[in-house]
């Protein structure tokens, strides 16, 4: 193992890490935004209503990140009205591809875990919110949702690790993430071991760091049976 030169490449190793947490921040925050419309649709009663975003959930867990890359990348550009539109200077850009791409896709997942999640609220809170008079509307955004959010944090914080994985692949479109910038270096030194170790280090400790994060959130957020909050 040679460590001069890992230790010679840290820096750049670290240029791809943040470049890294930029596009898996980006992604989880701006997906699950576009996430939670579509979670209160699933779990809609009405066919018409679970249709479009069922759809939208279907084509997106059914295709592979790697493909919906490419598609937004390579397959945009074929189209002239969008090569003339306005769009076009951040279509033609691999880093905001990436992220749209990559919200897009975290999307589905947090929909269909917001689904679960409203599902899995106690039948007894809603007639509870219900019985004191709030609307359907108001007993959605004050009592659905904060229980849906305990709920579903657990699995929400799975879908960001697995993002935080899945954000390697935007190496493919010439982006120098992590990954990205550790093949860059391997092309100059020709030590895959010693630079993929040093990345997967890094993948290592931003995994780690963000656990610690999202299990402070889920005892912050707990709610107790002795603890109201």
């Amino acid at each position: 193992m040679n460590w001069e030169v890992i230790l010679k490449y840290l820096p750049r190793l670290l240029d791809g890490a943040v470049l890294t947490l930029e596009l898996v921040a980006f992604a989880v925050v701006a997906g699950l935004i576009l996430a939670l419309p579509m979670g209160i649709a699933r779990a809609s009663r009405h066919w018409y209503v679970r249709a479009v975003p069922y759809g939208y959930i279907f084509f997106f867990r059914g295709t592979p990140l790697l493909v919906q890359l490419f598609l937004v990348y390579y397959g945009v550009a074929q189209f002239e009205s969008i090569r003339q539109g306005p769009l076009w200077p951040y279509l033609r850009d691999p880093y905001w591809c990436a992220i749209l791409t990559m919200t897009m896709h975290t999307a589905a997942y947090i929909a269909e875990i917001l689904r679960g999640a409203i599902q899995a609220v106690p039948p007894g809170e809603v007639e509870a919110a219900r019985a004191l008079g709030m609307s359907r509307w108001q007993a959605m955004f004050y009592i659905i949702l904060p229980r849906a959010a305990r709920i579903g944090l657990p699995a929400y914080s799975n879908e960001v690790i697995l993002m935080l994985k899945a954000s390697a692949l935007a190496s493919t479109i010439t982006l120098l993430e992590l990954t990205g910038m550790a093949r860059t270096i391997i092309a100059r030194t020709y030590l895959p071991v010693e630079i993929f170790f040093a990345a997967g280090m890094f993948y290592l400790l931003i995994a780690y760091l963000l656990v610690k994060g999202f299990k402070l959130l889920e005892r912050w957020l707990r709610v107790d049976a002795t603890q109201a909050r």
